[in-house]
């Protein structure tokens, strides 16, 4: 037994020796028996970037495998130098393809690199990943082969947009590489700023082979120019470059702003820190990727392995883009060879590279397979749609000289936020932080200014025969220079001294060579649009159809366009001016209500006066109507018989006190106050008359009256107001006008003169009244705009409309309403109403009290007739009982009040009464 165990331990250590060696050897074995998938990368050396993304690239392959060990396949790299030319990426992808066999490449680094690898791809069937070819003309190839690893530049426009947009600048110039990366951007950017707005004035393109002095004139040509607001799109080493010629001609200076897209921002770790220097107060769009766990990881294994090195954005997208390349072990099954084909070849022809390329049997596998996979990968999500990745996110960075500072972010569908942490409905969210524009200062830049060596403004004004308190064309008997003066031009004037900046502009007439005007307004904005001149000031009125050629600031003058017609004497109303305080249908209502009085107290009288009744019909009716119409101008004093009669008299007298007070009022108020009526009261009387009208030459208006179907050849033209008025006097029987359609401001100015003459009559018609017009997207618009309305709401413009138009203000409320004062019957509904409800009530009443009458001579039916009465007047009387004198005496005091003696018969029964 003890020699058993000695032997074990003298020879176990050569056992256990043995068993690691043919460990060794099965995994070697194992790892030899893995498929080798040969995979090509086109990549420029000696290049910063590029040596980045081929680390990464590696080291992505060598993490993976670390923790896969299982997969049956291993892909080896074939890497090729581009020697950063087009000629270099084509022969080494050519290279790879034909020699090599590879099932895709990576690659290439650059944009103007990608299209013939596009097509390469295409033809052989390999699919082309690229994690930098960012141009979005890359996509006009259509290669279902071309997987874009990364974000095309498109995607950044509206975050650009966005940043425009927050800061109301209205004009931009983009600048950038005269190669495909740098115009791949320029489409889309049109269209963004179009939605906006926003108006590209100049499209500024460097070229890489440039000289410093190319550049610089470049430059000079661009302060030449208003605009300040300049777009940056190009790679960080021609962007050095043209920030540091800018800094040192003083573009980098208050007033200006620029604003780089992620071309520079994405890689400002390769940039040195003078190139920070002259970038001092620049904007930047930048790609934003979430702090996820597994890009910590990787940053952390970065560092270890490289020190200082910093993994940049482009770095990321080549790590993941060769995550998913692993993607073959999906078809490690597939035949990973090329299908040849040979051509013939005569013996003249030697052939080319091109000749007998091959297709890749596992290409379309491959393909699908890519574009199926998804991961979490280290840049975000790695899930390619239409063959790329979608950005959703992008920060905004200011770059100072010690580096970047993050102002906000830009997320689809939401906006601009000052942080993601915010709430993204709150609309006070989506401002950016304080920024530090060029110049180092925090006021934002306006975005243009007029630049000290640009020429004068070319402003056009109408030379105009008549009204010229509005604008005056003359010229200098010495020097033959025109003069331009009147209100228009004061308020022009005035408002440019009021600019916060210094704009330097002359006036151009808009007449011919020997002094006539040169044409209407409509082609005197037509021309600002054309660029002739560079704004036109003067009574110019802001139109729909103008505004779809120029800009106009806002009104400075009263708006509206309004019909004027002579005015006649009110006095001479003729013999039936009595009639005219009241409408027909009260007139009417009053005499039906004299009647229905007249008619009630008919009904009335003959119930309690025994003499009425004996009367003839022809004296009743007199009598009566006598009684009510008289009403109206005395109360009698002879008392009705009738109580009944007496309560309506009452009533009705109240109501004809006021009628007849408000008839006194209105008829007073036509004879002396409405002394001047016009001969027209509406629009619609000149058109149904035929009658000729008038409107300035030059004018809106002549379109207008053709809109609103008068007759063309009843139109006639004026140019000043004396023209006017003469066409006036002469009416449209010798050829004159009866009426003129004008704007407010002129029709005034006309009235200052004849405002005792011409009133102005309905409908007034809307009009913007006048405005400066400029070019379409304009910025002094704005500007000029906002001068106006500290103009119009202070005393200045109450100061220079004194000068032009003294003396016309007495004479604006010389208008009229389209119908003349009446009374109506609606008036007064309430007042007949009160007397028809007391009158119908005093009625009832009456009929009750000759009911309970007629019961109580049932009642006493021995009594003789006139007995029977008495008693009933007693009654009536409140007096029964043995107090009969007292009747008597009472109905003998009435009798006395009365116009007539007491009846002998009548008289004769009170006695018997009496003695009884």
């Amino acid at each position: 037994m003890f020699f058993f165990h000695h032997l074990v331990s003298r020879f176990l250590p050569l056992q256990l020796f043995i068993f690691l060696i043919l460990l060794v050897l099965s995994l070697g074995r194992s790892q030899n028996e893995a498929l080798q998938v040969k995979v090509g990368v086109v990549i420029g050396s000696n290049v910063t970037l590029s040596d980045l993304s081929l680390r990464a690239i590696e080291m992505s392959l060598s993490e993976f495998y670390n923790t896969h060990d299982s997969f049956k396949t291993r892909i080896v790299l074939n890497i090729r130098d581009s020697k950063q030319t087009v000629v270099g990426a084509a022969a080494s992808a050519l290279y790879l393809i034909k020699k090599r066999e590879v099932v895709a490449i990576i690659g290439p680094g650059t944009s103007m690199q990608a299209p013939f690898l596009i097509n390469l791809g295409n033809q052989t069937k390999v699919p082309i990943i690229s994690f930098s070819a960012t141009s979005p003309l890359l996509d006009s190839l259509r290669s279902p082969y071309f997987i874009r690893a990364t974000h095309d530049d498109s995607s950044q426009v509206h975050a650009i947009s966005a940043i425009i947009e927050s800061f109301r600048w209205r004009e931009v110039v983009p600048i950038y590489a005269d190669n495909e990366f740098g115009e791949g951007i320029l489409p889309y950017l049109v269209d963004a700023f179009q939605e906006i707005n926003v108006r590209i004035r100049y499209r500024s393109a460097i070229s890489l082979h440039f000289s410093d002095d190319q550049i610089k004139k470049e430059l000079y040509k661009l302060m030449t120019m208003p605009t300040r607001v300049f777009i940056v799109h190009m790679l960080p080493d021609l962007g050095s470059r043209l920030f540091a010629i800018a800094k040192e001609i003083g573009m980098m200076n208050k007033g200006y702003v620029w604003i780089v897209t992620n071309g520079i921002a994405d890689l400002m770790s390769v940039m040195g820190e003078s190139s920070l220097e002259n970038m001092h107060g620049v904007l930047g769009v930048k790609t934003y990727f979430a702090g996820s766990k597994e890009l910590m990881y990787l940053e952390a294994r970065w560092q270890k392995r490289f020190g200082r090195e910093e993994l940049n954005n482009f770095a990321c997208w080549a790590y993941d883009a060769a995550t998913a390349l692993m993607s073959v072990e999906e078809i490690s099954n597939v035949n990973m060879s090329f299908n040849k084909t040979k051509t013939n070849t005569s013996r003249e022809d030697i052939g080319t590279d091109l000749d007998d390329l091959g297709v890749s049997l596992s290409g379309p596998k491959l393909l699908q397979a890519l574009s199926t996979v998804t991961f979490k990968g280290v840049a975000g999500r790695f899930q390619l749609k239409t063959g790329k990745l979608e950005p959703k996110t992008f920060k905004i960075i200011n770059i100072e000289e010690t580096g970047e500072r993050t102002v906000g972010f830009w997320k689809s569908k939401v906006g601009l936020l000052k942080s993601l942490q915010v709430d993204q409905k709150a609309h006070s969210s989506r401002r950016l932080r304080p920024i530090i524009w060029p110049g180092d200062t925090t006021f934002v830049p306006k975005g243009w200014e007029f630049p000290t060596n640009a020429k004068k403004l070319r402003i056009a004004v109408p030379k105009k025969d008549g009204f010229n308190n509005f604008v005056k064309v003359t010229k200098d008997e010495n020097t033959n220079v025109p003069v331009v003066t009147g209100f228009c031009i004061d308020v022009f004037d005035m408002v440019m001294r009021q600019m916060p900046y210094a704009v330097s502009y002359e006036y151009i007439p808009f007449e011919t060579p020997d002094g006539k005007p040169r044409g209407s307004y409509d082609e005197m904005v037509h021309n600002v649009f054309l660029g002739v001149f560079d704004g036109a000031v003067g009574d110019t009125t802001i139109l729909a159809n103008r505004s779809h050629y120029v800009d106009f600031a806002l009104p400075y003058s009263e708006t509206g366009v309004v019909f004027v017609v002579p005015v006649k004497d009110g006095k001479q109303k003729g013999e039936w001016v009595f009639l005219k305080p009241l409408t027909m249908e009260l007139w009417l209502i009053t005499a039906a209500s004299f009647i229905y009085i007249g008619i009630m107290v008919w009904i009335f009288e003959f119930q309690a006066d025994e003499d009425f009744k004996k009367q003839r019909i022809i004296d009743k009716i007199s009598n009566v109507f006598y009684f009510s119409f008289s009403t109206l101008f005395f109360a009698h004093r002879r008392p009705s018989e009738s109580f009944f009669t007496r309560v309506l008299v009452v009533v009705w007298c109240f109501v004809l006190l006021i009628l007849t007070q408000s008839y006194t009022a209105t008829l007073t108020s036509m004879l002396t106050v409405q002394e001047l009526r016009p001969t027209v009261r509406h629009m619609d009387d000149l058109r149904k008359s035929g009658v000729n009208i008038g409107y300035q030459t030059g004018s809106f208006t002549f379109e207008r009256l053709k809109q609103m179907r008068f007759d063309e050849s009843r139109l006639k033209t004026y140019n000043s107001p004396e023209e006017m008025r003469e066409l006036f006097l002469n009416k449209s029987s010798n050829g004159g006008i009866d009426a003129a359609f004008d704007e407010v401001a002129y029709i005034k100015l006309f009235m200052a003169k004849y405002c005792s003459e011409y009133s102005i009559i309905e409908p007034t018609f809307k009009a913007d009244g006048f405005g400066f017009a400029f070019p379409l997207g304009s910025p002094l618009v704005s500007d000029i705009s906002r001068q106006i309305l500290n103009l119009t709401e202070g005393e200045t413009m109450r100061a220079i409309e004194n000068k032009w138009f003294l003396g016309e203000k007495h004479c604006l409320d010389s208008t009229t309403s389209d119908s003349p004062i009446q009374l109506d019957h609606h008036s007064f509904e309430a007042l007949f109403l009160i007397v028809f409800v007391v009158s119908i009530i005093l009625l009832l009443l009456m009929l009750a009290s000759r009911r309970y009458q007629e019961r109580q001579r049932k009642v006493s039916p021995n009594l003789p007739n006139d007995q029977a009465n008495a008693a009933q007047e007693v009654h009536v009387e409140g007096n029964v009982g043995d107090h009969i004198v007292e009747v008597d005496s009472a109905l003998v005091r009435r009798k006395k009040l009365t116009s007539k003696t007491m009846p002998f018969r009548r008289a004769a029964t009170l006695s018997r009464l009496k003695s009884a």
